[in-house]
């Protein structure tokens, strides 16, 4: 904040990012964008209206989901939510908290998310052109946290990788298939279309009130 005006923090972590968006609660120049497991979840924080205090109101952005998430469902919340945080508030710099626990056959997590569709997240920030600080997050079935982590510096770096993982000194950890990419459980979505356009509308809404990036003289 010191060089730049405005600065966008995205969590797509399981769980609500509370800690910054309490930090940031008040002001107009760091907007937050969670997308979270809401309901009976820790730490039970990021109602869809929990949208900001004083200058901070409508820059907290907070995307309430339920179990059962999918790579699809994820995109249609992610997508246009991103794309109009980049045209109403313009940021300098991004902060991207990618934690690993909205992953399919996580221990902790209920999401149902493959390797692609969370890093699907990190392609599209990364397509803006804005200089973005990539952080991890949670993660409580380890063997994913580093699939995760190591597919997406492979986004970030734009290298192919395989899907058969190489051979040191934790391969066994990676048993049975010795792949890269997780296949995604059989289960239900709980988001329901109408929850999740719900959702989508709502938070665009938020945004298209806002009157225009802080500190930027409008025309």
């Amino acid at each position: 904040l010191k060089v730049h005006s405005r600065v966008l923090y995205i969590d797509i972590d399981v769980h609500h990012g509370d800690g910054v968006e309490e930090a940031f609660y008040c002001t107009d120049r760091v907007m937050t964008f969670s997308l979270h497991k809401y309901g009976d979840f820790f730490p039970g924080t990021g109602h869809i209206k929990d949208t900001g205090a004083k200058e901070g109101t409508g820059f907290s952005v907070n995307a309430p989901l339920t179990s059962g998430m999918t790579d699809a469902a994820y995109e249609r919340i992610f997508k246009p939510v991103m794309d109009k945080i980049m045209e109403v508030f313009r940021p300098g710099a991004i902060v991207l908290q990618c934690g690993a626990d909205s992953l399919t056959g996580d221990r902790l997590g209920c999401f149902n998310l493959s390797l692609k569709g969370h890093a699907e997240c990190v392609r599209y920030t990364k397509s803006f052109n804005i200089p973005t600080l990539v952080l991890g997050g949670g993660g409580y079935t380890i063997r994913n946290v580093a699939r995760c982590w190591a597919y997406e510096t492979s986004v970030l770096l734009d290298t192919e990788l395989p899907n058969e993982i190489p051979y040191n000194d934790y391969f066994e950890y990676y048993a049975p298939d010795f792949k890269l990419h997780l296949i995604p459980e059989q289960r239900e979505n709980m988001n329901t279309d109408a929850s999740l356009e719900s959702v989508r509308v709502d938070l665009l809404t938020q945004l298209i009130q806002l009157k225009g990036a802080p500190s930027v003289q409008m025309a």
